[in-house]
């Protein structure tokens, strides 16, 4: 059961950047665009991040740190937030997931999930 009070949705679209890439070396560069939609009754403060990120081989690296892209947007009940991040992989294709630590105006702290996405270089899934 979720309160309506605390719902904060995350939408995210990634793509690859051949210009920082270099498959010779197993290093394939993407950016993500996150978008953080309050879909809640109360302002809400994102303070922390929690990151996921598996390559194609199963190895996998934890993110955790204040904020996104050196800011904690407040956001205000039908509003959104969007920012563009990276990652740097070891494999053509890798996925991504976690979630953003909030705190709403009325001091409750509850989790914004970020539900997993695919990071692929194209052509690479059939």
């Amino acid at each position: 059961m979720s309160d309506p009070r605390y719902k904060v949705d995350v939408s995210v679209v990634t793509r690859f950047l051949p210009e920082q890439s270099q498959p010779d070396e197993n290093r394939f560069a993407f950016a993500y665009t996150v978008t953080i939609q309050n879909n809640g009754e109360l302002p809400a403060q994102l303070l922390t991040r929690h990151w996921v990120i598996t390559d194609g081989d199963g190895h996998v690296q934890e993110v955790r740190g204040a904020g996104v892209v050196g800011q904690q947007p407040r956001i205000d009940p039908g509003a959104s937030h969007t920012y563009t991040s990276g990652t740097v992989m070891a494999t053509r294709v890798g996925s991504m997931q976690g979630s953003y630590q909030m705190v709403a105006d009325d001091g409750k702290r509850f989790d914004a999930i970020i539900t997993p996405f695919r990071l692929a270089v194209p052509g690479s899934l059939h």
